[in-house]
Order: structure tokens, then sequence, then C-alpha cells
């Protein structure tokens, strides 16, 4: 029997731009959505405060908006502390996400804590949580994302976007194809345990990685479409993830790999979440019986890395995440729930998928 849909409150972003050089007018965005606002916290890295902070800061203060940047060097709950104490006298009416993933997820969970608006101004397309209620920081006790405020609204300079690096994008390519198996673990578990199953939210976190696996040479020759496709395909997840009111459409048994990866390695360099993520889906795709062929065809066409060696994983690296990943988060109903992984199991799948 499927549970009846759990109740949950829907915080969709109000608004996304999407353009060229769109931050010249991140100033009025932040008035659109609040007329009456009259200063802004602007956390960022050090990196992109040198590149593109001058006509960000120009345009908040040429919508008479006060403004106080921080600049964060990580993503953790030491860091979200500190700026927390920081910031909380300023009483700023607005906090804005101007940066990677870490400076989006740390402006997000701050603006949590301080119980204010958040805006995603993301200058790389490398994770979905640029849309969604989610934030990846290290130092809480739970091995696996956690749920704070979805962001007002969403700022995409393309770009920006397109002065990242390319690694960043062809990460944000492998967070979209874990889509794909992270679906397939939703119906699983509805299936087989009964759980709670959004069709809709479903459907549209699938088509987000659909449309990478079935264009990806069309995007990597046009270097432009692709940055616009993808970052319109994460955003699309994150949404899917605030419609469901969990991550369910978005992360699966490839995301508890790629968090299994960080212990294992022990705090070694392991990649970027994409990445991990990427190779992750490879595996978890070949068990669901997928065409993991195409996903680790997709992965190589967006630059993304297919084996464990290219992040600087060794093979009992990751024989060793895939045999700890379900033990993360034993609640979530996955793949690695039914196929049960020992060492033998492991090392098989990762080398018949050739990630080892």
């Amino acid at each position: 029997m499927v549970a009846s849909p759990p109740s949950h409150l829907m915080e969709l972003p109000r608004k996304i731009l999407i353009g060229d050089r769109v931050i010249a007018e991140v100033g009025p965005f932040v008035r659109s959505l609040d007329v009456s606002a009259r200063s802004v916290a602007v956390i960022t890295g050090r990196v992109v405060k040198e590149r593109a902070g001058v006509s960000c800061n120009s345009s908040l203060e040429d919508a008479m908006l006060r403004t106080k940047w921080h600049v964060v060097s990580d993503a953790s709950m030491d860091t979200v502390n500190r700026l927390h104490d920081k910031i909380k006298d300023d009483r700023p009416d607005f906090v804005i996400g101007f940066g990677g993933g870490r400076s989006v997820d740390v402006a997000k969970m701050t603006a949590y804590r301080l119980s204010k608006p958040f805006l995603s101004v993301p200058t790389s397309a490398s994770h979905d949580g640029i849309s969604s209620p989610f934030v990846s920081v290290r130092g809480i006790d739970k091995p696996h994302s956690i749920k704070a405020n979805t962001p007002i609204g969403v700022l995409a300079d393309t770009h920006l976007l397109s002065q990242a690096p390319p690694r960043l994008l062809a990460g944000g390519c492998g967070d979209l194809v874990a889509k794909i198996t992270a679906v397939k673990d939703w119906e699983l578990a509805r299936d087989e345990k009964g759980e709670y199953f959004g069709t809709y939210a479903a459907n549209l976190a699938y088509m987000s990685a659909q449309i990478i696996l079935e264009e990806s040479e069309k995007l990597k020759k046009n270097e432009r479409l692709g940055i616009r496709t993808v970052v319109e395909a994460l955003i699309s997840a994150g949404v899917a993830a605030c419609i469901a009111g969990s991550s369910r459409p978005c992360s699966g048994a490839e995301h508890l790999f790629s968090h299994a990866l960080e212990y294992v390695a022990g705090g070694a360099e392991c990649g970027l979440h994409g990445e991990r993520v990427g190779i992750g889906t490879i595996m978890m795709a070949r068990l669901h019986g997928l065409d993991w062929e195409n996903v680790r065809h997709t992965l190589e066409d967006m630059g993304a890395p297919t084996k464990a060696k290219q992040i600087g994983l060794t093979e009992d690296n990751v024989v060793q995440a895939l045999v700890k990943a379900q033990s993360l988060r034993p609640d979530r109903y996955t793949i690695l729930s039914k196929v049960k992984m020992d060492k033998k199991k492991a090392r098989e799948l990762a080398a018949a998928t050739k990630v080892i």
C-alpha cells in the first residue's frame, strides 16, 4: 500500500533571471522582490569578489541598498556560526549568496539561521543547490544534505558562469545525470516500502537529467548553449526538490556513495560533489538495469570524470564507499538497500562499469 501524500509547505523561487551580464541588474532585482529592502549582506568567495564584486556592488548601491560583504573560504558550520554572529546585529533585509556552491550553501544556511530571505547568485553551474532548499555543509551530525530555506530569487549571469573553470560545469552535469537513478530509487521505495512518490516532482527531475543525456554532444560543441541549458536544468531540478518537500527526486544511492567517499578518503581531496555523484550514477544505473554506458558516455562528452583515479581515488576507496554508503542513511530506501553490498560485490560492480 502506497502512503498518502505528506503535508508540506512548497516554497519556490519567486523570480528567476537568466541572461548575459545580468549581474548589473542585481540591485533592481532585489528591489523587485522587496521594494522596502534597505540593506543586504553579500556572502561570496575571494576570487568571485575580485572578478565581479565591483559590478555587483555598484548595482546594489545604485538601487540605494546598503551592502556589507563577507568573504568565506569553506562551507562548514563553523563558518556559518561565525557569519551568523557577525551579521545578526546588522539586521540585513536580504542575504545574497554570490559565488560557487560553497558560497551559495553558506549564505543559504546563514539566511535560514537569521530568518532572512535569500537570493542565489551562482557563478558556476556545479550543482542543483542554486535553487533548492537543501545545503551541504561540513561539521553537522547528518552525513547528507539538510534543509534550510528555498531562495526567494535566483539570478544567473551566463557571462559570469562562462568564466568559471570548465570542471565546475562538468560537475554540474554529474549532479544532473544523478536524477536518473535518484528517481529510480524513489520508485523502488514506493513499490517495495509504500513510500509516497511525487510523480510531478519526479518527472521534472528526470527531465532535467534527460536533456543532458540526449544532447550532450551538441551542448559540448556550443559553450553558451551548454551553460544556459545546464543552469536551467539545475534550477529545474532544485525546484523539483521544492515541490517534493524532500531531496528524493534529486538524491539517491549515488549521493550516498558520494558522501561515503568523503568519509573513507579521510578528508583527502576526493573530487567535486558532482564528479563523485556522476561516477556513483554510472554504478547505480547498472544496479537498476539502466543504460549505464550511456551515462558514462554522456559524462565523457561533458568532460566529467568516469574513473575513480581521475579524481584521485583508489580502488579501495570506491569499494569501501559502496559498502558503507547505505549505512549513512538507513531510513532512505535505495537500490543499495536491496542489493546488499559486500567488498566482493562492490569490486565487481566498480570493475564492470570501468570505474576502477
